[in-house]
Formats: structure tokens, C-alpha cells, sequence
């Protein structure tokens, strides 16, 4: 039996712009299964979709670098980027790589110092706007505790040399690649899968009695860690290789439709 729902967010539980069906708000809000998103989303990012789910348990930030409760925001587990480690990061990204659309979020805020084509185009995913910031975001990292920073690369090629940039740094953090033009750098402690062992030893429940939803490779831990994983049917091959079930695509409902086919969570 299914004690505990963990769900990615873009490509999963919300279709193609971004938004949550009312199909899949039915579904979730029928549940008695305690239901958690687990994203790689601010928690400001995530508010919509919480309230619209009607969601209690505690959620996932930042791919696992902060759990918070969804009523008071409080933080239960937080794991930040070490300061010199973001001003490191973002030291190179905007001498080395002025094409790149460049974005840092703390805890509470989005911010960034170009309101350029990447930014105008994750506003119309998140509904968010950012605080714009007139000096390097360098030097704000140097003040400011840091959760996520955000890049988002037009071309393909200047994706392969930023990675490699980045690696080179040898900095303990996680780099991660989110759909084709997105790399999201967050804490090396920020891992959906420790998030959710964390809410799964607090709450008493066995890997085996969960199930989580994803789309991509950020997914795959967390489809790792638990007992039934499903996957999306956008997914690639590869990512749905990792499900026990694949189920339908984020435009037709697939979360509502395994909920109700494969979870008995209803």
C-alpha cells in the first residue's frame, strides 16, 4: 500500500505551459495519500501549485536542498551553496559567459541582474518576476546565502563549454541539466532522494511504500528511491527505463491516470 506521493513538477504533475489540470487537481485533492512535491523550483515557484493541490505535507525545494512546510514556509532540512562557492561559480559564469542568462535564488527571492530572453520566458512558466539587482551576482553572493542559481543556455554548444567550465572548478556542487537549455547549481547536499529518506524516516514510512513521478535525469534518485516509480511518457527512453510503470504524457493527465490505474491511492 502507498503511504506517501512524491512528485516532479515541469513535465510531470504540470502539462506543457506550465499549469496544473483540473484533472489532476481532482485526483490529487481526492487522495488521502500525503502528497509531496519534490522540484527543483523555489519555494515562491511552488506556491501556486500547492494551494491549488490543497497540499499539508511537507514539500521539496531546490531538487532536494530545502524541505519546508508548506503553511508557514519554515525550513526543515536547509542546505545552501557555501558562499566563496557561489561567488566562485558566478565569478566565471559572468566573465566567461556573457550569452548565458544568469539567475540566483535564496531562500525567499528570485533575483538577477538582466531581465533578458531567458528570464521573460521562465516569468511565464513560474508567474514569478525577479528582483533586479545592479551589481554583479558575484558580489551579491557574497552577502547573500544562496540556494539555486539558475542558467539558461540558448545554444548547444555553449552548453557543452559551461559544463565543462563549471566541472573544472571541481567545487563540491551539483550541476544539473534540466531539459535542453536549463543547468540548475545547487548545494552538493541538495539531492531529491535525501529529501525524500528524510520525510520518509520522520514520518515512519518504508521506501516500499512510496511512489514517486518524474521526467528527467534530476528524477532519476528520486525514482531510485522508492518502491514504485513512474514515469512520464514525454520522458525520454532512457529516464523510463528507471519506472516500473511509464505512464501517460504531462498533457494527458499521466499522474491523474497512474493514480488511478497503478497507486490505489484514491
Amino acid at each position: 500500500m502507498i503511504k506517501h506521493i512524491f512528485s516532479d513538477m515541469d513535465g510531470t504533475l504540470l502539462n506543457s505551459c506550465g499549469e496544473l489540470s483540473a484533472t489532476t487537481i481532482a485526483a490529487v485533492k481526492a487522495s488521502d495519500v500525503p502528497f509531496t512535491l519534490v522540484s527543483a523550483r523555489a519555494p515562491l515557484e511552488m506556491a501556486k501549485a500547492i494551494g491549488q493541490l490543497g497540499l499539508t505535507a511537507p514539500q521539496i525545494a531546490f531538487n532536494g536542498g530545502l524541505i519546508f512546510h508548506p503553511q508557514t514556509g519554515a525550513a526543515v532540512v536547509q542546505h545552501p551553496l557555501p558562499k566563496a562557492v557561489s561567488v566562485a561559480l558566478l565569478t566565471v559564469i559572468e566573465r566567461d559567459f556573457p550569452t548565458v542568462s544568469v539567475s540566483v535564488y535564496d531562500q525567499t527571492s528570485w533575483l538577477t541582474r538582466h531581465v533578458d530572453a531567458g528570464i521573460l520566458h521562465e516569468q511565464v512558466l513560474t508567474h514569478q518576476s525577479p528582483i533586479v539587482v545592479h551589481q554583479p551576482l558575484a558580489q551579491l553572493a557574497q552577502t547573500r546565502q544562496l540556494m539555486k542559481i539558475m542558467l539558461i543556455v540558448g545554444a548547444a554548444t555553449v552548453m557543452v563549454d559551461l559544463q565543462r567550465a563549471l566541472t573544472a572548478l571541481d567545487l563540491a556542487v551539483n550541476i544539473k541539466q534540466s531539459g535542453q537549455e536549463y543547468l540548475e547549481i545547487t548545494s552538493a547536499h541538495a539531492q531529491k532522494s535525501s529529501g525524500i529518506a528524510v520525510l520518509l524516516q520522520q514520518r515512519q514510512v518504508s521506501a516500499n511504500e512510496a511512489a514517486a513521478f518524474g521526467d528527467g535525469h534530476n528524477d532519476l534518485p528520486m525514482l531510485h528511491a522508492v518502491g514504485l516509480p513512474i514515469v512520464m511518457g514525454n520522458a525520454t527512453a532512457e529516464i523510463q527505463a528507471a519506472g516500473q510503470h511509464v505512464t501517460k504524457t504531462n498533457d494527458e493527465n499521466g499522474v491523474a491516470y497512474a493514480m488511478a490505474h497503478w497507486l490505489g491511492a484514491n
